[in-house]
């Protein structure tokens, strides 16, 4: 494959599809958007005169059908994820499926047991972070022992607030703000520790401003802590109602020192003093945020369709994102300590 180019398809057009397709279909090196499925006309026209997809489907089970793809991209509702995955592994396609891959364990490791059946096929997790250079650069230096060995993990995912409340939307399927948001971190914190097995997990939270989620048993802020084995720790803060932009941070401490990533949610190094006091610009989304790390995903995800290189994020790695994430969420509803 590494000679020819790869026909991608997306699945998927909301506010991350529409961004993954742009990237396919613009400034990723040696793919091709062929196809786009959607079941809402809207999107199907962004990719027929936006892009220039000419094959767009609004039925799942006649675009992984297509004999043209060789991959396609899943950016539909978390719900959907494991069954599509499934569908689209047995059809004979490589697999990228944005994160968490399914909202209980069982279906993730459905997953795992399709895709180990199909070992010729890639099957990938978006879990963007780790493609972003301020994370690896910090991965690299604990991997080198360059703060000891790290035992405690302080990580955040943190949005802008949306007055307007989209996320509550989706509330009813997105899983809650610990699978929506934290998983992100959670997986930070496993990768940053060395992989542990996670032992339990407490969680609590509050409505600040949007009391729609109370209907979905979520919230807009909410904190937790993961136990795992050998004593390491993971601290987690979710929000939805920063008033400044979008702040994701992590703080890796260890036992000769201590890295953090993501600090003040800086949108460049510049810094103004004035009359008003002293400032910097930040980012106000997440994809203004990682958008570098987005790119370099969906070019590693290509490189491994193609057989260039392989992939150090596995699934198994996402089933366990998934499964602590459940008992931070288990443990939200209980009020209670709850067993990973």
């Amino acid at each position: 494959m590494p000679s020819r180019i790869l026909k991608v398809g997306i699945a998927g057009l909301g506010r991350l599809g529409q961004r993954h397709a742009q990237a396919l279909a613009f400034r990723t090196r040696h793919c091709e958007l062929v196809a786009a499925c959607s079941p809402v006309a809207s999107e199907r026209a962004f990719a027929g005169e936006q892009l220039g997809v000419t094959r767009l489907y609004e039925d799942f089970d006649a675009f992984i059908a297509d004999p043209e793809l060789d991959a396609v991209v899943l950016v539909t509702p978390t719900s959907l994820h494991a069954d599509q995955a499934i569908a689209a592994l047995k059809a004979g396609k490589h697999v990228f499926v944005e994160k968490p891959l399914a909202l209980n364990v069982e279906d993730c490791e459905r997953v795992l047991t399709v895709a180990e059946q199909h070992p010729a096929q890639v099957a990938m997790v978006g879990f963007v972070r780790r493609f972003d250079p301020s994370y690896l650069n910090a991965y690299a230096s604990v991997a080198a022992g360059e703060i000891g060995r790290p035992f405690l993990v302080r990580s955040q995912t943190c949005d802008q607030n949306d007055p307007d409340g989209f996320f509550v939307r989706f509330a009813s399927t997105s899983g809650g703000i610990f699978m929506d948001c934290s998983v992100h971190d959670i997986d930070l914190a496993r990768w940053m520790l060395g992989r542990p097995k996670a032992l339990r997990a407490f969680a609590s939270g509050t409505i600040a401003l949007h009391p729609a989620l109370a209907e979905f048993g979520d919230v807009d802020n909410g904190m937790a802590i993961v136990e795992f084995e050998g004593g390491a720790r993971a601290v987690l803060y979710a929000s939805r109602t920063m008033a400044h932009g979008h702040e994701t941070s992590t703080e890796v401490i260890g036992t000769a020192g201590k890295l953090s990533v993501g600090e003040h949610a800086a949108s460049d190094r510049v810094v103004r003093s004035d009359a008003h006091g002293v400032r910097h610009a930040v980012v106000k989304d997440f994809y203004e945020r990682f958008e570098t790390a987005f790119a370099a995903e969906m070019a590693a995800f290509v490189a491994a369709c193609r057989g260039e290189q392989a992939l150090t994020l596995t699934l198994a790695d996402a089933l366990e994102a998934s499964r602590i994430g459940l008992a931070i969420t288990r443990s939200l509803h209980s009020g209670l300590p709850e067993a990973v």
